[in-house]
């Protein structure tokens, strides 16, 4: 499943939300069909709008629009928070081996600039601040690293690795914390 938007509040009266949309195109999540949140419940949207643009262009990827279903503002309310997925089977295929789906990169097998394995993709997470990837089963442990071109300059979902380059000292402890710094 891949995460398409989310339900951020309620607008107007008559049940319509808002919904901030991740697709390229934000209209384009209506296409799609039904949306389902994370316990598969199935969203039919329709786009009826776009929220006014704030300051300097922000919130252009916010959405108005109806859920079936969804009849009253106390309704839309209640779907504040709620996540959309759509299976990845239903998005459609990319031509450019340059580009691909940040779900795509999950499974990928990392390697450093000197071909060291260092585990596999677990997650691509965004907490605001730009997209990073978790990794994890390698002999460093997990660890996250930004999705930059600098660090990650080599993405290669067909032959299902992609390669970092980082700077040195990049697993080095900070001086004084101990080797195994578990918080009690």
């Amino acid at each position: 499943m891949v995460l398409m938007g989310a339900i951020i509040g309620a607008h107007g009266i008559k049940g319509e939300v808002k919904v901030k949309s991740f697709a390229g195109a934000p209209k384009a999540i209506a296409s799609y069909g039904p949306l389902s949140d994370a316990k598969g419940r199935a969203f039919a949207l329709s786009v009826t709008g776009q929220a006014s643009p704030g300051k300097n262009g922000a919130g252009q990827d916010v959405l108005i629009a109806r859920i079936d279903g969804v009849g009253d503002r106390n309704a839309a309310e209640a779907l504040k928070g709620v996540e959309l997925f759509v299976a990845r089977a239903r998005l459609p295929k990319i031509a450019d081996a340059e580009e691909f789906y940040l779900a795509d990169l999950i499974g990928l097998s990392v390697f450093d600039q000197h071909d060291t394995a260092l585990g596999h993709v677990t997650a691509v997470e965004n907490y605001g601040a730009g997209d990073l990837i978790a990794i994890d089963g390698g002999p460093k442990g997990a660890f996250d690293v930004a999705f930059t071109k600098a660090l990650v300059p080599v993405v290669d979902v067909a032959g299902g690795k992609l390669k970092l380059d980082l700077p040195d000292g990049f697993f080095d402890r900070p001086e004084g914390e101990p080797e195994d710094a578990a918080l009690n």
